[in-house]
């Protein structure tokens, strides 16, 4: 994917978050799942998990 639709995905999932305000937890679990199900595969989300969570 180039950078500049990262940084679009990156712009739009921030302003998602600021929306859902006190509720952002709940908006990532669920688009974390709405995402999960797109990959259908179990071990490649659990790995972008663990990924994701490196140097936070």
């Amino acid at each position: 994917m180039p950078i500049q639709d990262l940084e679009a995905i990156y712009d739009e999932l921030a302003l998602k978050v600021d929306e859902a305000g006190q509720r952002s937890e709940l908006f990532l679990a669920k688009l974390s799942l709405l995402l999960a199900n797109q990959v259908g595969n179990k071990e490649t989300v659990l790995a972008l998990i663990d990924s994701a969570v490196q140097d936070l």
